[in-house]
């Protein structure tokens, strides 16, 4: 065992000694680097020689087949931490560059010789291992843009040019095999040349790829474009880069046309993406014999930052699941006292808790023992606990003795949405800020749709609100697993009536369009400041959607606004984006709904034209029809049955 430890340390004199490499090479200019925040418990050089190996693994792939993507793992029996790798050169580099820029990578990555995670992304290449499963994650927090400090002549042409690269590559890259374009375009009124790369990680699927690109794009274009002549956004899923400069070979370059003459937002039928393994989110029975194994490390978010030189950026970050003694919540939650009562659950009561080193978190309480009381438990803990997610609420731990069960959550200080679009604290969100929670909103429902999890109860009340108000939902008590592309039907009615959609509210049929059409109502929600089921407005009583719609069909889509707001905020052409893609959301039969894939790519297009239409009047919810078999509807909602209005 000493020799083991002075290895060890000759290892770390080492890795000290090249913290900091000055590599020539501008493939290797650092663009990200990180440590998780855990260290290893296992015996420290038992779990070196296990990441070595990875290494090795991945080194050894590399080094074969000119291939420029490889993954390994590493048994979980050999260490108490497994080891997840990914490695990935961009496609234009020669194998030896590709090999080279891996090594260097390796070489960063051992400063966090004790951590049970790191990160090294380099323009040429990225490296990645964690202990968990991390192939399916396309972002966590955000990209991590990194801009130059050039800027061009003509940067208003360059600009123009370059939004409409980058635009082609976001729907480009993802219906080509291998998820890599390289393209260059020459500015039709001349004076600007730019070339680019678009990349995602071969494990993700095409949508997440999309979206992905989507968000990184964002990033880099807002941060960057308008004074840079170069940028690059990094993020866990994807990478994007642009420049005045010529960085990869002429012969490395895609046409993109066959691929921009499909469908500008729906992949092809039958291509060749990846798909993601739900297994890690399906495993386990028997919630008490297994607890403790299916509560996996997990990452905690950080606030991305942008650098303009390359400066080293934000670390993955890991936090466990907790064990948490029922007495040290009880006492947290003053005994679940109604002064610490946050609110109400689907499935328990939510109380803000106070622990003795000053934390505050929100503990879930679940008081009937039964089997659907047991049930939903070992479903919420399950589901939550496997996807990772920025705008998903984390689940810190849980407790139970033999009459209840608690769940315990990160605490939300500005509670959940709906108290800010019509409840005590209408008129404190302006329109900017709207704009974010629905954007940030359909990124976390993208990602559940993507690890094949229907929420079935999306409504403004299970999306929390954090310190800067963004957005996470929140509430997995009914979340089901759906096999991909897939509806099932369902014998009792479960979510709440107002958000669901008509073919589950009447017929049973289950599938991910139910949440999309949820997240249209939330998005009618958040401009009008006015609740969904809400029918008492004069003049007309109208519910949202009916006016909703009958506002798009009369052009007066300001009229829908929230009166709250200050019309400066806002432009008649936001409004109208908004109002179109949350009548998409809402159109019937299901197969007329966008996929939240395409939701994002119509909320983050620079491009109006790729927004949807919708094309008939939406279905309304008014009341049950007595033919139709009893259903079970949250307590804050009346049991209604369903009629569709006709134009007037």
């Amino acid at each position: 065992m000493a020799a083991g430890w002075r290895w060890l340390a000759v290892v770390m004199l080492v890795v000290s000694s090249i913290s900091e490499p000055a590599f020539s090479n501008p493939q290797t200019n650092l663009l990200n680097k990180g440590c998780g925040q855990s260290n290893v418990t296992d015996t420290p050089t038992n779990y070196a020689k296990q990441l070595n190996a990875s290494f090795s693994d991945l080194r050894s792939q590399l080094s074969r087949n000119n291939k420029t993507f490889a993954t390994t793992a590493h048994p979980i029996y050999a260490t108490a931490h497994p080891i997840y790798a990914l490695a990935q050169c961009r496609n234009y580099l020669s194998k030896p560059d590709c090999v080279a820029c891996f090594d260097a990578a390796v070489l960063v990555a051992r400063n966090c010789y004790l951590a049970t995670g790191g990160r090294v992304i380099f323009d040429g290449c990225f490296l990645r291992y964690e202990s968990t499963l991390f192939y399916t994650e396309d972002t966590d927090a955000g990209s991590h843009p990194v801009c130059g400090a050039r800027t061009v002549p003509k940067q208003d042409v360059f600009n123009s040019t370059a939004k409409e690269l980058l635009n082609d590559l976001i729907f480009a890259t993802p219906r080509i095999n291998g998820f890599f374009v390289a393209a260059k375009r020459v500015s039709a009124a001349g004076g600007a040349t730019v070339y680019a790369v678009a990349q995602c990680i071969e494990t993700l699927t095409e949508s997440s790829c999309q979206a992905c690109l989507v968000i990184a794009n964002s990033n880099m274009v807002r941060n960057c474009l308008p004074v840079s002549a170069d940028g690059r956004a990094a993020e866990v899923g994807c990478f994007l880069r642009y420049s005045d400069t010529q960085f990869f070979a002429d012969n490395q370059t895609t046409n993109l046309t066959p691929f921009l003459q499909q469908d500008s937002v729906t992949a092809s039928p039958g291509s060749s993406g990846k798909k993601k393994a739900i297994g890690g989110v399906v495993g386990g029975v028997g919630i008490i014999l297994v607890l403790a194994a299916i509560f996996l490390w997990y990452r905690q978010s950080k606030n991305p930052k942008v650098s303009r030189r390359g400066n080293i950026l934000g670390a993955t970050q890991f936090r466990g699941s907790e064990n948490y003694r029922y007495k040290d919540l009880k006492a947290a939650t003053k005994d679940f006292s109604e002064e610490n009562k946050l609110g109400e659950g689907g499935f328990g009561d939510v109380y803000k808790g106070t622990l003795q080193n000053g934390n505050v978190v929100a503990v879930k309480k679940l008081t009937m023992i039964s089997g659907r009381a047991m049930a939903d438990f070992e479903t919420e803990v399950k589901l939550i606990t496997n996807i990772h997610h920025p705008n998903l609420i984390r689940l810190l731990g849980y407790s139970g003795n033999q009459e209840e069960l608690l769940l315990v959550y990160e605490y939300m200080a500005n509670a959940s949405l709906d108290r800010y679009i019509y409840g005590e604290n209408r008129g404190k969100l302006n329109w900017m800020q709207r704009v974010d929670i629905i954007f940030g909103t359909a990124r976390g429902l993208s990602y559940l749709h993507e690890v094949c999890i229907i929420h079935r109860d999306i409504k403004s009340s299970n999306i929390l609100l954090d310190d800067e108000f963004q957005p996470k939902i929140a509430d997995f008590g009914l979340a089901r697993l759906s096999p991909k592309n897939k509806s099932h039907r369902t014998t009792k009615f479960a979510g709440t009536l107002g958000y669901t959609a008509p073919e589950y509210a009447i017929h049973g049929h289950l599938s991910e369009k139910v949440d999309i059409y949820s997240f249209g109502i939330v998005i009618l929600e958040i401009i009008s400041g006015r609740r969904s089921s809400d029918i008492r407005v004069e003049p007309v009583t109208e519910y949202l959607l009916e006016l909703a719609w009958n506002l798009y069909e009369n052009e007066e889509h300001l009229e829908l606004v929230d009166k709250s707001l200050d019309p400066n905020e806002y432009k008649v052409d936001e409004v109208k984006r908004m109002l179109e893609i949350a009548l998409v959301c809402t159109q019937s039969p299901s197969n007329l709904r966008p996929s939240m894939s395409e939701v994002m790519g119509m909320l983050s297009s620079i491009d109006g034209s790729i927004i949807q239409r919708p094309q008939n009047r939406p279905t309304i919810i008014t009341n049950f029809d007595k033919r139709v078999p009893a259903v079970t509807a949250t307590p804050t909602n009346a049991t209604i049955s369903l009629s569709e209005f006709s134009g007037r």
